[in-house]
């Protein structure tokens, strides 16, 4: 373990310096090393003395994140618009009324926040109401770049200790944190990044461990703040319902609108540019950027309202999977997780995103499910950590074929060995 710790923090050494001078393949080549080395050693981990291999893993985990803080962002420039959309809020300002180059926002500029922002001319905030209590709660202490990760390392800590007492309830070597700890997905995301994914996280596990340890709707309610921040946690929400139970739907929907109360001022505004650019910009509306669909137009070319049919039946799907891991027998903490991460995993293969952060929401089940789906797909994830100003540029539906693709067959090869198990167990106790 100590010698794949000084591997990985070789490698995170010379990262920036490498992207800096070889850009975004450099990084991507670098990162995807760090994820494979990260998988020999939390099986190492799981075979080693957990006190002495806590300290190295906590030891190294801490000392390359205030590396990587000492970069600025690398591959993404969102953070500028947490701070900016706090600053804002302050000034008793609605955040989703004004984009930041609007003339009524003028004083509110400097030099240090406001050049940086992405899509400042033109674009609302799409970051839902949780995130932005968020923003206005840090940038009270300070409206820096630092000062936002720093806090964003806070959330990361508190996913970090409900990933330990998750471990410690379901029986598991504590040691498989180095799972998260070493994995560079969330070093580079949110220690370099700064990416508000790591607050979303930190309030899905705080929901599930609440849930599952005999508070469900108070759990909801957190997991419902989760998804305020990001909705790709909603389908979290399904491994702690028991159908027909109409108690957890009318809290959720309760918590939605007190959370969107203070900014209603601006009506269907509070969407911000979700509606207004987004799906455009990212290539959703027109499914350019939908994997299965692009696959399905690939062979069967391009209909009239293919767009929403795919939106349709991947909604059934995502629904039908939701409802059998809620109605599930089973309701003990492993079996929860692994149905849960399970229709994450679903739910990424349909909606498949655009940008490597998105993926965030499954790096905790590296350590409580361990799956080889988990593992491809966060791992596989960095292969979108791309730049479209450097030469040498991996078409985006080779990189999502490559992701989406291994998740399928990663899918596939587990049910397989699974049913081996099953039918080698089954002769074995004749």
């Amino acid at each position: 373990m100590a010698g794949i710790g000084v591997a990985l923090a070789g490698l995170t050494l010379v990262t920036p310096f490498a992207f800096q001078d070889y850009g975004d393949n450099a990084f991507i080549a670098l990162t995807i090393v760090a994820g494979l080395l990260t998988i020999a050693a939390t099986h190492a981990a799981e075979r080693a003395p957990a006190d002495r291999a806590l300290w190295l893993i906590f030891g190294f985990g801490i000392t390359i994140r205030i590396y990587v803080l000492l970069f600025d962002p690398l591959l993404s420039s969102d953070i500028y618009r947490y701070i900016w959309d706090g600053r804002v809020q302050a000034a008793g300002i609605n955040p989703y009324r004004y984009f930041p180059a609007h003339g009524a926002l003028a004083f509110l500029r400097d030099a240090t926040i406001f050049p940086n922002i992405n899509r400042a001319d033109f674009a609302l905030t799409i970051y839902p109401p949780v995130a932005q209590f968020f923003f206005l709660i840090v940038t009270r202490i300070g409206e820096s770049v630092t000062a936002m990760r720093l806090a964003l390392l806070g959330c990361e800590l508190v996913t970090v200790i409900l990933i330990n007492r998750f471990l410690r309830r379901m029986n598991r070597p504590a040691t498989r944190i180095v799972a998260y700890v070493w994995h560079p997905l969330p070093l580079w995301e949110i220690a370099n990044s700064g990416h508000v994914d790591a607050l979303m996280v930190a309030l899905m596990l705080l929901g599930l461990w609440v849930a599952l340890t005999g508070h469900a709707l108070r759990g909801a309610v957190l997991i419902t703040f989760s998804m305020l921040v990001k909705p790709i946690a909603a389908p979290v929400l399904a491994g702690i319902w028991r159908p027909w139970d109409l108690k957890m739907p009318l809290l959720v929907t309760a918590a939605i609108a007190l959370s969107y109360l203070p900014y209603l001022s601006v009506g269907w505004g509070v969407l911000g540019f979700l509606t207004q650019g987004y799906m455009v910009e990212e290539g959703i509306r027109d499914g350019n950027d939908i994997w299965l669909l692009s696959l399905w137009r690939l062979v069967f070319g391009e209909h009239p309202g293919d767009v929403v049919g795919y939106v349709v039946v991947a909604a059934i799907v995502l629904l039908f999977k939701g409802f059998s891991v809620a109605r599930r027998s089973d309701r003990t903490m492993l079996p929860t997780l692994d149905g849960i991460n399970m229709l994450l995993l679903l739910a990424l293969l349909l909606l498949s995103p655009n940008y490597p952060w998105y993926f965030l929401v499954i790096t905790p089940f590296v350590a409580l499910c361990g799956s080889l789906p988990t593992w491809l797909v966060s791992i596989a994830a960095l292969l979108l950590s791309e730049q479209l100003d450097w030469d040498f540029y991996i078409p985006r539906m080779v990189t999502k074929s490559i992701l989406f693709g291994g998740l399928i067959l990663a899918w596939a090869f587990t049910t397989w060995r699974t049913r081996m198990q099953r039918t080698a167990d089954a002769g074995s106790s004749q």
